[in-house]
């Protein structure tokens, strides 16, 4: 399992935005320069985030980014979601179209308590949570 580009890059300007929280505002080309996160692309995932409410941006001078929710009420599974990545009840690990109980793949039994426990993690997982883990961002 592999998340996209967006949610990964997401999920690390997120956890630095609450390490460095203390510092006010956090530009868009600090975030870009210092997790080495292409520029446009960046500022794309800001337009989302800010659009769903998890920060606010202010422009100008002494602008730049903030919670605008808790970093402890915005899961793994809130980011994957927004940007369709999360786990789908009938995902299957063969890639087969759609596989439940009723209709199961040659992994579907080994599969589904592995899968389960992800969509559990990243349930459970906050931004909060997993800032400062770890050595890299």
């Amino acid at each position: 399992m592999q998340l996209s580009n967006t949610s990964k890059y997401t999920i690390r300007i997120l956890a630095y935005m609450v390490n460095h929280k203390d510092t006010g505002p956090i530009s868009a080309k600090e975030l870009s320069e210092n997790l080495t996160i292409p520029y446009k692309f960046l500022t794309k995932i800001m337009t989302e985030l800010t659009r769903v409410g998890f920060i606010t941006s202010t422009r100008g001078r002494e602008g730049g980014f903030q919670f605008l929710r808790e970093a402890s009420k915005i899961t793994i599974a809130d980011i994957m979601e927004l940007f369709n990545d999360a786990i789908k009840d009938e995902a299957c690990i063969l890639g087969i179209e759609s596989c439940n109980s009723k209709k199961k793949c040659a992994m579907h039994d080994q599969w589904i308590k592995s899968k389960v426990q992800l969509q559990k993690m990243f349930k459970e997982s906050t931004i909060e949570n997993i800032a400062g883990k770890g050595d890299k961002i």
